[in-house]
């Protein structure tokens, strides 16, 4: 397969700016993926898809306010967006500024020199944390100075409210620098609903990076690199994948993270506790192994994210779930709605 069999034409109209007022109420496509029909609900209605004894698995890692500016010696301007939070002292960020920035170059917030530019590889920068700083580490930093860190194609800056409205509703680990956004849908009533239903959940955690948004840009699919991200999946979580599955019942992943940290639990052919980082690429015959039902909002063209999804749920069918919901009018990306393939 070519990079370009994963490109699609949006409208940019069906972009999402903003999220539904209240979570449950957005779009749901479930494709079937057996037989390959699409049928179209509200999100609300997942109990109803779904049956007593099957288990969402859902990621509980909490977007840290990643983004936010500092000033060169010589004046110019700098955003810096964390991609990881090394220790107390030291991160990797993105930076972007009018003139390159160098190595050894020290940045100030608020007149006070606060880090210097340590090193470089390839588009991450490594900043350290100033002796003479009365901040104590990047933590006190980020909350003074940063906020949520959107998305480059929701074109507005961060809101107060997208403090709470980027932030599923079970977040709990500080460590992404992008929302799981298939759980944004989730609300306490429905949470409500769901165990009513009899519908089991778990969490496990993966530290989302700005990795997630990257372009596919070597000629060969297979060339492409994952940044690594750092996951963490329990015994608990694994034994209870496998007494669901045992039973013939179906085990969700809520959101590609979710995929991708359980998948990287699963790479010894069996599901196994995973603590670590991962860098784990799914395109393709992957074979799947942990789980076998997948709720996620609609990605971007020629995106790793595009490239599992087409692999869990078939190419062919992906693809043609695609083009309906831009017919249907569907609302993509971050804010927007979401596809259930079972």
């Amino acid at each position: 397969m070519q990079l370009d069999d994963f490109n699609f034409l949006l409208p940019e109209e069906l972009i999402a700016q903003y999220p539904c007022s209240v979570r449950s109420s957005c779009r749901l496509l479930y494709l079937h993926r057996d037989t390959g029909e699409i049928t179209h609900h509200t999100f609300a209605e997942l109990p109803k898809l779904l049956a007593a004894g099957d288990r969402l698995i859902l990621n509980d890692t909490k977007v840290i306010p990643a983004r936010f500016y500092v000033t060169k010696l010589t004046g110019g301007k700098v955003e810096v967006l964390v991609e990881r939070i090394l220790d107390s002292r030291r991160l990797l960020a993105q930076l972007r500024a009018s003139k390159a920035v160098k190595v050894g170059a020290r940045l100030l917030i608020g007149g006070e020199v606060v880090c210097a530019v340590a090193s470089r590889s390839a588009d991450l920068w490594e900043l350290t944390l100033a002796e003479n700083t009365d901040l104590k580490d990047w933590s006190e930093i980020l909350r003074r100075c940063g906020k949520m860190p959107l998305p480059p194609y929701i074109r507005r800056p961060a809101e107060a409210a997208d403090e709470d409205n980027y932030q599923t509703v079970y977040a709990e680990h500080d460590g992404s620098v992008a929302a799981p956004t298939a759980g944004l849908h989730f609300d306490e009533e429905l949470f409500t609903a769901l165990e009513k239903a009899g519908i089991l959940r778990n969490f496990l955690t993966l530290h989302v990076g700005m990795g997630t948004f990257q372009p596919i840009r070597t000629a060969k699919i297979a060339d492409h690199h994952m940044h690594a991200e750092y996951a963490e999946v329990s015994e608990g979580v694994c034994e209870a994948i496998k007494q669901t599955l045992a039973v013939g019942r179906r085990v969700v992943a809520v959101g590609t993270t979710t995929l991708r940290a359980l998948e990287s639990a699963a790479l010894s052919g069996e599901l196994k506790p995973y603590h670590g980082d991962t860098d784990i690429f799914i395109y393709g015959e992957h074979q799947f192994r942990s789980c076998n039902a997948l709720i996620t909002n609609f990605h971007l063209p020629k995106t790793t994210l595009l490239m599992l999804v087409c692999a869990f749920g078939g190419y062919e069918a992906v693809m043609r779930a695609y083009r309906e919901a831009i017919q249907e009018r569907y609302r993509f990306y971050s804010y927007g709605d979401a596809m259930l393939i079972a």
